[in-house]
């Protein structure tokens, strides 16, 4: 069987992130495509998140980028520049990132190069949210409904 995968027309999985997804370019979010979602997916979730914060040689915290769920398990693809509403019009849903902001952030590290986990969730439930969920909240949420996991892990570092 295959397993789901996630990947990016912007970038190849471990590769860099390019600068237009960044805060020193256009901070806008990267195209994403996914297939193979197993049997019985009614939905996924989609977690964008930061391990190395704030030095990749000495992380103390974990930053979330983007936080959004509620996505129909008929959509397999989120074109670029998704916009931070709270609400979609396909129902997508966006939580609140480390920023406290709907939407995505993208990378800005203060020093290093740093990873940056783009995970999307296969849920057996077609779940639907309120605006604002924290990545925590959306896990806690979840943690029984996940059927299958796939990443996506991108880097950067400031060239400025």
């Amino acid at each position: 069987m295959n397993r789901m995968y996630l990947k990016s027309t912007a970038f190849a999985h471990e590769q860099e992130i390019p600068s237009k997804y960044t805060c020193e370019g256009d901070d806008i979010s990267p195209p994403l495509e996914w297939g193979n979602a197993p049997n019985g997916t009614k939905g996924f979730a989609l977690i964008m998140d930061d391990p190395d914060a704030p030095d990749p040689a000495n992380p103390k915290m974990v930053w979330d980028h983007w936080v959004l769920y509620n996505i129909p398990a008929s959509v397999n693809h989120l074109p670029e520049k998704i916009l931070p509403r709270p609400k979609l019009t396909d129902g997508s849903t966006h939580g609140k990132n480390s920023w406290n902001n709907f939407g995505y952030g993208g990378p800005c590290p203060p020093i290093g190069r740093h990873r940056y986990f783009f995970k999307l969730y296969a849920l057996d439930n077609a779940f639907s949210f309120e605006p604002g969920l924290s990545k925590k909240q959306l896990l806690e949420k979840i943690k029984n409904h996940v059927l299958e996991e796939a990443i996506l892990m991108g880097t950067y570092q400031k060239k400025r």
